[in-house]
């Protein structure tokens, strides 16, 4: 089986950060080790694996009803230390599902 190359994403709001890149030419480095950069879509929190487990974390810890800054804190952390790494998993099993999803609404939400 051929192996695709490995992916870096960029997006509008990380333009000044690519021009940083730039400059020190960790783009010319993504060329030689043959990383292909896609564009991100401005508007696709629902493709990045992240955002979901930040809406995982933010239901747990609201769950807990924090009072104050500290019982926020604790909760975090401890909820974030309960992640399951199935979860991870399964967010990146369905990437490919979510991505094509993505392509297809040329950027928009999706049903993710």
């Amino acid at each position: 089986m051929a192996m695709s190359p490995p992916m870096a994403f960029t997006g509008p709001h990380e333009k000044d950060q690519t021009r940083a890149r730039e400059t020190v030419g960790l783009l010319e480095q993504d060329k030689k080790n043959k990383i292909e950069v896609l564009e991100w879509p401005s508007q696709s929190p629902d493709l990045n694996p992240i955002e979901h487990l930040w809406g995982d974390l933010k239901r747990a810890v609201h769950r807990r009803c924090p009072r104050n800054l500290s019982d926020l804190e604790q909760f975090c952390k401890e909820e974030w230390a309960n992640v399951a790494t199935s979860r991870c998993a399964t967010l990146i099993d369905s990437y490919s599902k979510r991505l094509s999803a993505g392509i297809k609404a040329k950027g928009a939400a999706t049903k993710y």
